[in-house]
């Protein structure tokens, strides 16, 4: 099947634009095809209709009803985990290291320049040292053992 991630009531979904951004939210009732029902019960997400093209569909799903209660959609959140599933996500790292990055003064941006140069000078050494290695083992095959005749 080509799609895995389909847009039905109790799919979490990532919010992609808006004052909202990089929260999450559940789609409580799709409302038609251009806009559903959302509301995030512990991210701050009051109910509201919005539209598909600023969700981002994740894998995780809620078991509720179409246009659940508040109070059944935290309870169905808190026992599915989404919260400890999302920020074992790649796709959570890498919004907080973005996160991180934007917050960063230019004095941690050049340190961060100069643990890079460290890093890289390293691994540099060391592949030339493994390089070295492996020119001298082709260059000195094993020693070759050669049959001696025996005249009689």
């Amino acid at each position: 099947m080509v799609y895995e991630r389909f847009v039905e009531v109790g799919r979490v979904a990532f919010i992609a634009y808006g004052p909202q951004r990089g929260k999450l939210c559940v789609i409580l009732d799709i409302i038609d095809q251009n806009r559903a029902l959302v509301e995030g019960p512990f991210t701050g997400i009051k109910r509201q209709s919005m539209n598909f093209k600023h969700l981002h569909l994740t894998s995780f799903t809620v078991k509720i009803g179409p246009s659940a209660r508040q109070k059944s959609l935290k309870k169905a959140w808190l026992a599915a985990e989404i919260d400890q599933k999302w920020k074992e996500t790649t796709w959570a790292k890498k919004f907080e290291l973005k996160k991180k990055r934007k917050t960063m003064t230019d004095f941690d941006r050049f340190k961060l320049m100069k643990a890079k140069q460290t890093r890289n000078r390293i691994i540099t050494m060391e592949f030339k040292k493994l390089k070295k290695a492996d020119a001298k083992a082709v260059k000195t095959p094993a020693k070759k053992t050669t049959k001696k005749t025996v005249k009689k």
